[in-house]
């Protein structure tokens, strides 16, 4: 049996983006076990309310839904239970020091497999206000207005 090689995205949180402005982002393991691991080889989680805080010294993953296994027995796992990451002590500790700032969230960008080990992407991001989400909206709209109206120059129509 070979192993599993590069990375495949198992799920992605598109709205963090939107909602947050990314100021930094980390590569996180996560602790699970075996029912966990074969739904996310289905594919089957949400990104959607999940968080992560800094207690104790350890950075915990909260309200992330994995589904149950649908060949899971009695030893199945809770879906919303909350699950450790496994970061390295250098970056735990700047964590701890950012995440005293006021209007800093940890918030997960995505999940997916890297050779084969479960990872996750986790983003320190500050939240956006309405405003700044109208102003980014507005800088896409007008950024993809100018490629086309390039593209239509090269191609000699006004």
């Amino acid at each position: 049996m070979s192993k599993e090689q590069g990375r495949k995205t198992i799920v992605s949180n598109r709205k963090a983006r939107h909602d947050y402005l990314i100021l930094d982002t980390y590569e996180a393991g996560i602790a699970l076990v075996g029912t966990e691991v074969k739904s996310l080889r289905e594919g089957r989680a949400s990104l959607v309310d999940a968080f992560a805080t800094v207690d104790d010294g350890e950075v915990w993953l909260r309200n992330l839904h994995i589904h149950e296994y649908t060949q899971g027995t009695w030893t199945n796992h809770a879906p919303r239970r909350t699950r450790k990451l496994l970061l390295h002590k250098g970056e735990i500790l700047r964590l701890i020091g950012k995440s005293k700032e006021t209007g800093l969230a940890l918030v997960p960008l995505s999940m997916y497999f890297k050779d084969g080990k479960v990872k996750v992407e986790l983003a320190l991001g500050r939240g956006k206000k309405s405003y700044d989400k109208r102003q980014t909206l507005a800088k896409r709209d007008a950024e993809r207005e100018m490629t086309r109206a390039a593209g239509r120059a090269f191609k000699g129509r006004k």
